[in-house]
């Protein structure tokens, strides 16, 4: 058997996505439970990119709430550079609609990448904001598994207990469970709690569920992963990959030039740290959200090496 799903733009006739799935009779449920999977992960974020590309191209001066959040998500994901500018944008859409959930937990992750890029010149005054801003999302959440998935996200870098925020995003991924985005933040969690191979596991699964979703966070999680299970080489590839990605990724520059560092090649994590210059003045980061100490020290000791050998 043969099934042909597509998504089309019944406003222009725009084809957005299709896809085909081969199976057999015998196994007609398992493929019926493949199809709803699949056409179910693929919407959301096919629509959210059409919204997003459809928002762009309104007057700025006739943009709602709405408008402003979609614009703001597409500024995040297109780099992590931008994050300051999808913060703003995202506080606009807040001061339209002050209990708008999805730009409230968007802007919760913006103050929590300020934070982790070395970004922000007030470290524990935008923390607050982060977690105050997560938690009136939550406050507005009701359902939503996005607000719920991306402000327990934010708490849990934040410092809040990471079981807690674990289960938020095991409710999110329940009332959606082919929410991608779910699923890479809930490989992030799993890391940062110490299960690298989980991480890795659910990160893949979000991966498959939306493969056209920027790819570079997903390799970082996957080759921090594998980094901090001393798997050196399987992480060179993954960082490689996410810095070619995205090249204002600074996490990506960090563990790879620890990753260097730990195999030997000093040469080569020198090269790494002049990159990671260019981009942040700020080689070791203040805090890492890993509540294990021994994989902050395995980084931190790394980036201690590797920037020695630079100066």
């Amino acid at each position: 058997m043969r099934i042909t799903a597509q998504l089309i733009d019944a406003t222009n006739g725009a084809h957005l996505w299709a896809d085909r799935f081969d199976g057999s009779l015998v196994d007609v449920f398992d493929l019926q439970d493949k199809v709803a999977l699949s056409v179910a992960g693929v919407i959301e974020p096919t629509l959210q990119a059409a919204e997003t590309d459809r928002s762009i191209s309104r007057p700025t001066d006739d943009l709602t709430a709405y408008d402003l959040y979609l614009r703001g998500h597409a500024t995040a994901v297109s780099s992590a550079a931008r994050f300051p500018e999808a913060l703003c944008l995202m506080q606009q859409a807040i001061e339209r609609d002050p209990r708008y959930g999805p730009a409230l937990a968007w802007a919760a992750v913006c103050y929590m990448r300020k934070c982790q890029d070395g970004r922000s010149h007030a470290p524990e005054a935008d923390a607050r904001r982060g977690v105050e801003f997560a938690r009136r999302a939550l406050d507005a959440a009701g359902d939503d598994p996005a607000v719920l998935a991306n402000a327990g996200y934010a708490l849990a870098y934040f410092g809040e207990d990471i079981g807690s925020m674990t289960a938020l995003v095991d409710r999110a991924l329940t009332l959606n469970p082919s929410f991608s985005r779910g699923w890479y933040i809930s490989g992030a969690l799993k890391l940062w709690a110490g299960q690298p191979d989980i991480a890795i596991e659910h990160v893949h699964t979000a991966l498959r569920l939306n493969p056209r979703a920027r790819a570079s966070w997903v390799l970082l999680t996957v080759g921090a992963a594998h980094f901090v299970s001393q798997r050196f080489d399987a992480a060179l590839a993954k960082l490689l990959l996410a810095i070619q990605d995205d090249p204002s990724n600074q996490g990506a520059y960090r563990h790879l030039a620890a990753c260097y560092a730990h195999l030997g090649r000093l040469d080569d994590a020198r090269k790494v740290i002049e990159r990671l210059r260019a981009v942040t003045p700020q080689i070791v980061p203040i805090g890492m959200p890993y509540r294990n100490p021994e994989y902050c020290e395995l980084l931190f000791s790394g980036l201690r090496l590797a920037a020695g050998e630079a100066t």
